[in-house]
């Protein structure tokens, strides 16, 4: 795009946003000042203002698709993959958007005109699993071209996510792969008995509490957490190779190593190496044209935070022994599942 267009572009918007505010403007004196002739008239002032921000901010939002000069939507995935951004026992990072905000950040994407491909950037050593799996599947529900690009680590659950783009993108030194499950839990029982807490729980169900702390595993117990992380690691490396065009075998010799991107194309696991620009110069071939970026992020006011921070208590406080097997962040976990 010229700097002539460009600019032209630029004030169109403006002289758009000005009539929006103008418009506002009106209306807000017409409500609060004007008419009104007893104690609106002293809040008439403050309140007209709020109506023009009311308005402009809501021309912006309509008027921004129509003169955008983007072709480009960038999602960020970084840092532990979670449901909610946090780490499952502590409140969630304003910097650390959840799996949720991820998605809805590829789903406005998708549903925006002007972004004709879709640049995931990962940073990521992996989280939780379904969490994980609602990116990826996100991810491939894109219009468009999707290409990942791994800058420092894009392992376990982030290569999940890359298996969901059309292609993936790393650096030299970038840390990729770990195509494995890993299952977990504290064992404080031994801790127990010299404390003298003894563990008593009503269940119904034989494997109920299977995986508690408190008490000691038994063979059978063992046996079928193993099977679930065994299927886990079973439709992971299906995805994988599914999403890679890879075969099944060649993903199971991985065997959960990571590499650097230098062995990890060499392997088939990555489809380019390059820096941001070698990125950008490969999504323009895709698509045609010049790729201009558009960093899409999360889109959460305060009250939705508050209602789902109030979400995740109720969850913990109802959750059973599905939880403590699904590792889904919401309260402490007994056994943990992640990729």
């Amino acid at each position: 795009m010229s700097d002539s267009d460009s600019t032209a572009r630029s004030a169109a918007v403006a002289a758009a946003l000005l009539v929006a505010a103008a418009v506002a403007a009106v209306v807000g004196y017409l409500l609060f000042v004007a008419f009104p002739a007893d104690l609106a008239d002293l809040f008439g002032v403050l309140l007209t203002l709020v109506v023009v921000a009311v308005g402009v901010r809501l021309a912006s939002g309509a008027l921004s698709p129509r003169f955008a000069d983007y072709s480009v939507a960038e999602v960020a995935v970084e840092g532990p993959i979670t449901r909610d951004g946090g780490t499952g026992t502590l409140p969630s990072s304003p910097t650390t958007p959840g799996a949720d905000d991820v998605v809805d950040q590829i789903e406005r994407a998708d549903e925006d005109p002007n972004a004709e491909a879709l640049l995931v950037k990962l940073n990521t050593p992996g989280g939780e699993i379904v969490p994980s799996e609602d990116i990826r599947l996100a991810a491939e529900r894109f219009d468009g071209p999707t290409v990942g690009y791994a800058t420092d680590t894009c392992a376990s659950g982030g290569y999940a996510i890359a298996a969901g783009c059309d292609e993936l993108w790393a650096r030299e030194g970038s840390v990729v792969g770990s195509i494995g499950v890993i299952g977990s839990r504290p064992n404080v029982s031994e801790l127990a008995d010299r404390l003298g807490v003894s563990y008593e729980q009503f269940t119904a169900g034989e494997y109920k509490d299977a995986g508690l702390p408190l008490k000691e595993i038994d063979p059978d117990e063992r046996a079928y957490l193993q099977g679930i992380v065994d299927d886990y690691y079973d439709q992971f490396v299906e995805q994988v190779a599914a999403g890679r065009d890879m075969e099944e075998e060649a993903v199971r010799d991985t065997e959960a190593r990571v590499f650097l991107g230098t062995e990890a194309h060499e392997r088939g696991l990555v489809d380019g190496l390059g820096d941001r620009e070698a990125v950008l110069d490969r999504i323009e071939e895709l698509t045609g044209r010049e790729a201009v970026v558009e960093e899409f992020t999360p889109n959460r006011g305060v009250m939705a935070r508050v209602r789902g921070g109030a979400a995740a208590v109720a969850y913990a406080l109802g959750a059973g022994a599905a939880s403590r097997v699904a590792g889904d962040g919401a309260g402490p976990d007994d056994v943990r599942f992640r990729r």
